[in-house]
């Protein structure tokens, strides 16, 4: 039997319309690409979520199990708070 993939980080990004608006699935999806090229792809995990409800402090996302949360920033600073993640996951 296979045994089930756990990693030690997830970042949850929001893609509701106006998170997706400002730019969080594309970042998903750059971010999901370099997970896989730094070969962290079972350890750290991107998620798309669907509407957080905190639309006035788009975009949005969730950096766990630290429960860190992030908003009101552009993909640049995103990029920035994801490449600390991964460097307290390789600490």
């Amino acid at each position: 039997m296979k045994k089930p993939h756990t990693p030690t980080k997830i970042i949850y990004l929001c893609v509701g319309d106006k998170c997706k608006q400002l730019g969080n699935k594309e970042l998903a999806k750059q971010l999901k690409e370099k997970v896989k090229e730094i070969g962290l792809k079972h350890s750290v995990e991107i998620v798309k979520t669907e509407c957080l409800g905190r639309c006035k402090f788009a975009p949005v996302g969730s950096i766990q199990p630290a429960n860190e949360w992030f908003h009101q920033l552009n993909p640049k600073e995103l990029k920035k708070i994801f490449s600390e993640a991964i460097e307290e996951d390789d600490a």
